[in-house]
């Protein structure tokens, strides 16, 4: 059973779009989650995108690493920082576990946010982070397999071709270390509770 629970935030008009299932022996039984298990219901970690120095990035690049993947813009005045400075807690909280964890930002926004901005924006926050994108039709390809929605408004009368807002899905993705989909956040968990599930899938996946 899939619910949805949307909200819209309050300036960057984001949308939570979490989805809570009930899964039968998809997991190790004897791991009791905080956060929603998706595992067998979301796809495998793929993607070709850019990254910094336009540089082609694939999930290749994250083999042997838990990802923590979430989409957002560069621009976003609340929900994006305020959900990588929770993942860059997240990961100092992980100690010497941090070593094989990365934040993926994917950029819904590739007409604003090039890849090099994107590097820079997510290094103000963490060195385990990098931002990624690509054009339009590789964007809503990822965004589809994962489910995620987001819209671009057009410019309001006036305004530069620059300036419009954008309303996105949020919540965080977590594959293991073979880039399976693992878990899901939403931007409601608490610090602690992703750092208790993080330390859990990353023994768990060691076996």
């Amino acid at each position: 059973m899939i619910a949805f629970l949307r909200l819209l935030g309050r300036r960057c008009r984001s949308s939570i779009l979490v989805f809570a299932l009930i899964l039968s022996g998809c997991s190790d039984p004897n791991v009791k989650w905080s956060l929603y298990d998706v595992s067998g219901h979301l796809p495998d970690l793929r993607f070709s995108l850019q990254g910094a120095g336009n540089k082609t990035v694939t999930e290749k690049d994250f083999a042997g690493q838990t990802v923590l993947m979430f989409f957002g813009y560069a621009s976003c005045p609340d929900i994006c920082p305020t959900t990588m400075a929770q993942l860059t807690e997240v990961v100092e909280k992980l100690g010497d576990r941090a070593q094989g964890v990365k934040i993926v930002f994917v950029s819904v926004d590739p007409h604003r946010d090039t890849p090099d901005i994107l590097q820079a924006y997510v290094k103000a926050f963490s060195n385990s982070a990098i931002g990624l994108t690509g054009n339009e039709t590789q964007v809503a390809e990822l965004a589809r397999r994962y489910r995620i929605a987001y819209q671009i408004e057009k410019p309001k009368a006036g305004d530069s071709a620059d300036v419009y807002d954008i309303t996105h899905s949020r919540g965080v993705f977590i594959f293991d270390r073979f880039g399976r989909a693992r878990l899901l956040a939403s931007d409601t968990e608490k610090v602690d509770a992703v750092v208790q599930d993080l330390t859990q899938l990353i023994d768990l996946t060691k076996r």
